[in-house]
Protein backbone atom coordinates (compact mmCIF):
# COMPACT_ATOMS: atom_id res chain seq x y z
CA UNK A 1 0.00 0.00 0.00
CA UNK A 2 2.79 2.39 0.93
CA UNK A 3 4.59 1.52 -2.30
CA UNK A 4 1.47 2.37 -4.33
CA UNK A 5 1.07 5.70 -2.52
CA UNK A 6 4.74 6.50 -3.03
CA UNK A 7 4.53 5.75 -6.75
CA UNK A 8 1.36 7.86 -7.05
CA UNK A 9 3.05 10.77 -5.27
CA UNK A 10 6.15 10.50 -7.47
CA UNK A 11 4.02 10.40 -10.61
CA UNK A 12 2.16 13.52 -9.47
CA UNK A 13 5.39 15.41 -8.78
CA UNK A 14 6.80 14.34 -12.14
CA UNK A 15 3.66 15.58 -13.92
CA UNK A 16 3.93 18.98 -12.19
CA UNK A 17 7.61 19.29 -13.13
CA UNK A 18 6.87 18.50 -16.78
CA UNK A 19 4.01 21.01 -16.77
CA UNK A 20 6.20 23.77 -15.33
CA UNK A 21 8.96 23.06 -17.87
CA UNK A 22 6.48 23.25 -20.76
CA UNK A 23 5.05 26.48 -19.33
CA UNK A 24 8.54 27.99 -18.98
CA UNK A 25 9.50 26.92 -22.51
CA UNK A 26 6.35 28.52 -23.96
CA UNK A 27 6.93 31.71 -21.95
CA UNK A 28 10.56 31.98 -23.08
CA UNK A 29 9.57 32.25 -26.75
CA UNK A 30 6.68 34.69 -26.26
CA UNK A 31 6.20 38.20 -24.93
CA UNK A 32 6.25 38.09 -21.09
CA UNK A 33 3.46 40.69 -21.06
CA UNK A 34 1.19 38.13 -22.73
CA UNK A 35 2.49 34.88 -21.23
CA UNK A 36 4.47 35.30 -18.01
CA UNK A 37 6.59 32.36 -16.92
CA UNK A 38 6.53 30.56 -13.57
CA UNK A 39 9.14 32.85 -12.03
CA UNK A 40 7.37 36.05 -13.04
CA UNK A 41 4.08 34.63 -11.81
CA UNK A 42 5.72 33.82 -8.47
CA UNK A 43 6.94 37.41 -8.24
CA UNK A 44 3.39 38.59 -8.93
CA UNK A 45 2.12 36.38 -6.12
CA UNK A 46 4.69 37.89 -3.76
CA UNK A 47 3.62 41.39 -4.76
CA UNK A 48 -0.02 40.61 -4.04
CA UNK A 49 0.93 38.95 -0.76
CA UNK A 50 2.81 41.93 0.64
CA UNK A 51 -0.35 43.70 1.78
CA UNK A 52 -2.25 40.46 2.34
CA UNK A 53 -4.69 41.11 -0.51
CA UNK A 54 -4.05 37.75 -2.21
CA UNK A 55 -4.92 35.70 0.86
CA UNK A 56 -7.86 37.97 1.65
CA UNK A 57 -9.30 37.51 -1.84
CA UNK A 58 -8.80 33.74 -1.69
CA UNK A 59 -10.52 33.58 1.69
CA UNK A 60 -13.47 35.69 0.52
CA UNK A 61 -14.01 33.65 -2.64
CA UNK A 62 -13.69 30.35 -0.81
CA UNK A 63 -16.18 31.42 1.86
CA UNK A 64 -18.70 32.44 -0.80
CA UNK A 65 -18.27 29.13 -2.62
CA UNK A 66 -18.51 27.08 0.56
CA UNK A 67 -21.66 28.86 1.75
CA UNK A 68 -23.55 28.59 -1.53
CA UNK A 69 -22.37 25.03 -2.14
CA UNK A 70 -23.49 23.82 1.30
CA UNK A 71 -26.87 25.54 1.03
CA UNK A 72 -27.44 24.26 -2.50
CA UNK A 73 -26.49 20.69 -1.57
CA UNK A 74 -28.66 20.77 1.56
CA UNK A 75 -31.64 21.86 -0.54
CA UNK A 76 -30.99 19.54 -3.49
CA UNK A 77 -30.54 16.25 -1.59
CA UNK A 78 -34.04 15.99 -0.06
CA UNK A 79 -35.63 17.28 -3.28
CA UNK A 80 -33.71 14.71 -5.31
CA UNK A 81 -34.76 11.87 -3.03
CA UNK A 82 -38.41 12.92 -3.18
CA UNK A 83 -38.36 13.32 -6.96
CA UNK A 84 -36.57 10.03 -7.45
CA UNK A 85 -38.82 8.08 -5.12
CA UNK A 86 -42.25 9.41 -6.04
CA UNK A 87 -43.24 9.18 -9.71
CA UNK A 88 -46.11 11.66 -9.35
CA UNK A 89 -43.78 14.36 -8.01
CA UNK A 90 -41.23 13.60 -10.73
CA UNK A 91 -43.85 13.78 -13.47
CA UNK A 92 -44.84 17.30 -12.37
CA UNK A 93 -41.38 18.73 -11.66
CA UNK A 94 -39.10 17.04 -14.19
CA UNK A 95 -40.19 19.06 -17.27
CA UNK A 96 -39.50 22.32 -15.43
CA UNK A 97 -36.22 20.95 -14.10
CA UNK A 98 -35.04 19.88 -17.55
CA UNK A 99 -35.90 23.32 -18.89
CA UNK A 100 -34.27 25.56 -16.31
CA UNK A 101 -31.12 23.51 -15.72
CA UNK A 102 -29.88 24.40 -19.19
CA UNK A 103 -29.84 28.10 -18.35
CA UNK A 104 -26.27 28.79 -17.16
CA UNK A 105 -25.77 30.51 -13.79
CA UNK A 106 -23.96 33.47 -15.36
CA UNK A 107 -27.13 34.34 -17.28
CA UNK A 108 -28.79 35.12 -13.95
CA UNK A 109 -26.15 37.51 -12.63
CA UNK A 110 -28.05 40.68 -13.54
CA UNK A 111 -31.36 39.35 -12.25
CA UNK A 112 -29.83 38.13 -9.00
CA UNK A 113 -28.28 41.56 -8.47
CA UNK A 114 -31.72 43.13 -8.89
CA UNK A 115 -33.45 40.57 -6.67
CA UNK A 116 -30.86 40.13 -3.91
CA UNK A 117 -28.72 43.28 -4.17
CA UNK A 118 -25.05 43.67 -5.04
CA UNK A 119 -23.80 42.30 -1.73
CA UNK A 120 -22.97 38.78 -0.66
CA UNK A 121 -26.50 37.44 -0.97
CA UNK A 122 -26.63 37.62 -4.76
CA UNK A 123 -23.29 35.81 -5.12
CA UNK A 124 -24.26 33.08 -2.68
CA UNK A 125 -27.60 32.59 -4.42
CA UNK A 126 -25.81 32.28 -7.76
CA UNK A 127 -23.59 29.53 -6.35
CA UNK A 128 -26.64 27.87 -4.80
CA UNK A 129 -28.28 27.84 -8.22
CA UNK A 130 -25.20 26.37 -9.89
CA UNK A 131 -24.99 23.65 -7.23
CA UNK A 132 -28.67 22.79 -6.97
CA UNK A 133 -29.33 21.01 -10.24
CA UNK A 134 -26.12 18.96 -10.32
CA UNK A 135 -26.70 17.53 -6.86
CA UNK A 136 -30.45 17.16 -7.43
CA UNK A 137 -30.07 15.18 -10.68
CA UNK A 138 -27.44 12.85 -9.22
CA UNK A 139 -29.51 12.25 -6.08
CA UNK A 140 -32.66 11.65 -8.12
CA UNK A 141 -30.81 9.15 -10.31
CA UNK A 142 -29.60 7.32 -7.22
CA UNK A 143 -33.08 7.14 -5.73
CA UNK A 144 -34.46 5.79 -9.02
CA UNK A 145 -31.68 3.20 -9.26
CA UNK A 146 -32.60 1.46 -5.99
CA UNK A 147 -33.70 -2.09 -6.78
CA UNK A 148 -37.39 -2.61 -6.20
CA UNK A 149 -36.67 -6.02 -4.66
CA UNK A 150 -34.96 -4.30 -1.74
CA UNK A 151 -38.00 -2.10 -1.20
CA UNK A 152 -40.35 -5.08 -1.35
CA UNK A 153 -38.17 -7.04 1.08
CA UNK A 154 -38.21 -4.21 3.59
CA UNK A 155 -41.96 -3.77 3.19
CA UNK A 156 -42.59 -7.51 3.65
CA UNK A 157 -40.74 -7.34 6.98
CA UNK A 158 -43.12 -4.66 8.22
CA UNK A 159 -41.09 -1.53 7.43
CA UNK A 160 -43.11 1.66 6.99
CA UNK A 161 -42.64 3.97 4.00
CA UNK A 162 -40.65 6.34 6.18
CA UNK A 163 -38.39 3.49 7.37
CA UNK A 164 -37.91 2.32 3.79
CA UNK A 165 -36.93 5.83 2.77
CA UNK A 166 -34.55 6.26 5.70
CA UNK A 167 -32.94 2.81 5.79
CA UNK A 168 -33.12 1.64 2.18
CA UNK A 169 -33.41 4.56 -0.25
CA UNK A 170 -31.08 7.05 1.44
CA UNK A 171 -28.15 4.66 2.11
CA UNK A 172 -28.28 3.35 -1.47
CA UNK A 173 -28.31 6.92 -2.80
CA UNK A 174 -25.31 8.19 -0.79
CA UNK A 175 -22.70 7.43 -3.52
CA UNK A 176 -24.77 9.36 -6.05
CA UNK A 177 -25.16 12.27 -3.63
CA UNK A 178 -21.43 12.33 -3.03
CA UNK A 179 -20.65 12.33 -6.73
CA UNK A 180 -23.09 15.19 -7.24
CA UNK A 181 -21.67 17.40 -4.51
CA UNK A 182 -18.13 16.86 -5.81
CA UNK A 183 -19.15 17.80 -9.34
CA UNK A 184 -21.08 20.79 -8.00
CA UNK A 185 -17.95 22.11 -6.29
CA UNK A 186 -16.35 22.76 -9.68
CA UNK A 187 -19.48 24.44 -10.98
CA UNK A 188 -19.56 26.64 -7.88
CA UNK A 189 -16.07 27.98 -8.58
CA UNK A 190 -17.05 28.85 -12.14
CA UNK A 191 -20.14 30.68 -10.93
CA UNK A 192 -18.38 32.77 -8.29
CA UNK A 193 -15.65 33.92 -10.67
CA UNK A 194 -18.23 35.21 -13.11
CA UNK A 195 -20.13 36.97 -10.33
CA UNK A 196 -16.99 38.56 -8.89
CA UNK A 197 -15.90 39.80 -12.29
CA UNK A 198 -19.22 41.55 -12.90
CA UNK A 199 -20.26 42.84 -9.49
CA UNK A 200 -17.70 42.71 -6.69
CA UNK A 201 -14.85 44.67 -5.18
CA UNK A 202 -13.17 41.64 -3.60
CA UNK A 203 -12.41 38.03 -4.37
CA UNK A 204 -10.22 36.20 -6.86
CA UNK A 205 -12.54 36.96 -9.78
CA UNK A 206 -12.35 40.66 -8.97
CA UNK A 207 -8.56 40.41 -8.78
CA UNK A 208 -8.35 38.74 -12.21
CA UNK A 209 -10.75 41.24 -13.80
CA UNK A 210 -9.10 44.24 -12.16
CA UNK A 211 -5.64 43.13 -13.30
CA UNK A 212 -6.55 43.91 -16.89
CA UNK A 213 -6.63 47.63 -16.06
CA UNK A 214 -2.91 47.51 -15.26
CA UNK A 215 -2.12 44.88 -17.91
CA UNK A 216 -0.74 42.68 -15.15
CA UNK A 217 -0.94 39.29 -16.78
CA UNK A 218 1.23 37.83 -14.03
CA UNK A 219 -1.50 38.75 -11.51
CA UNK A 220 -4.06 37.10 -13.79
CA UNK A 221 -2.00 33.91 -13.74
CA UNK A 222 -1.75 34.17 -9.96
CA UNK A 223 -5.54 34.26 -9.82
CA UNK A 224 -5.86 31.28 -12.16
CA UNK A 225 -3.38 29.24 -10.15
CA UNK A 226 -5.13 30.25 -6.93
CA UNK A 227 -8.42 28.94 -8.31
CA UNK A 228 -6.80 25.68 -9.33
CA UNK A 229 -5.19 25.22 -5.93
CA UNK A 230 -8.41 26.09 -4.11
CA UNK A 231 -10.44 23.66 -6.17
CA UNK A 232 -7.85 20.89 -5.94
CA UNK A 233 -7.55 21.27 -2.17
CA UNK A 234 -11.32 21.39 -1.68
CA UNK A 235 -11.88 18.29 -3.81
CA UNK A 236 -9.14 16.32 -2.05
CA UNK A 237 -10.43 17.37 1.36
CA UNK A 238 -13.95 16.37 0.39
CA UNK A 239 -12.75 13.04 -0.97
CA UNK A 240 -10.77 12.32 2.18
CA UNK A 241 -13.71 13.29 4.39
CA UNK A 242 -16.02 11.07 2.37
CA UNK A 243 -13.61 8.16 2.59
CA UNK A 244 -13.36 8.52 6.36
CA UNK A 245 -17.04 9.00 7.16
CA UNK A 246 -18.90 7.29 4.29
CA UNK A 247 -16.76 4.25 3.53
CA UNK A 248 -19.59 1.92 4.59
CA UNK A 249 -21.61 3.28 1.65
CA UNK A 250 -18.88 2.52 -0.88
CA UNK A 251 -17.15 5.91 -0.93
CA UNK A 252 -13.43 5.70 -1.70
CA UNK A 253 -11.08 8.09 0.08
CA UNK A 254 -7.99 10.09 -0.89
CA UNK A 255 -9.84 12.12 -3.53
CA UNK A 256 -10.51 9.14 -5.79
CA UNK A 257 -13.72 8.58 -7.66
CA UNK A 258 -16.72 6.94 -6.07
CA UNK A 259 -16.48 3.18 -6.10
CA UNK A 260 -19.15 0.60 -5.70
CA UNK A 261 -19.39 -1.79 -2.79
CA UNK A 262 -17.00 -4.61 -2.70
CA UNK A 263 -14.49 -2.94 -4.99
Amino acid sequence: MLRILRKSYQAGVFTWIIGLLIWQAAASVSNPDFLPGPYRTLKGALELSQDGSLFRYIGISFLRVLTGWVLGSALAIPLGIIMGRFKSVRAVTEPFLNFIRFIPPLAFITLFMLWFGIGEKSKIMLILYSTLFIVLLNTMSGAQAVEEDKVRSARSMGASEWQILLHVIVPATVPYMFTGIRLAMGSSFMAIIGAEMVAANSGVGFMIWNSRLYFKTDWIFVGLLSLGIMGFAADRALGLLGGLTLRRYGIAGKGRAVQGRGK
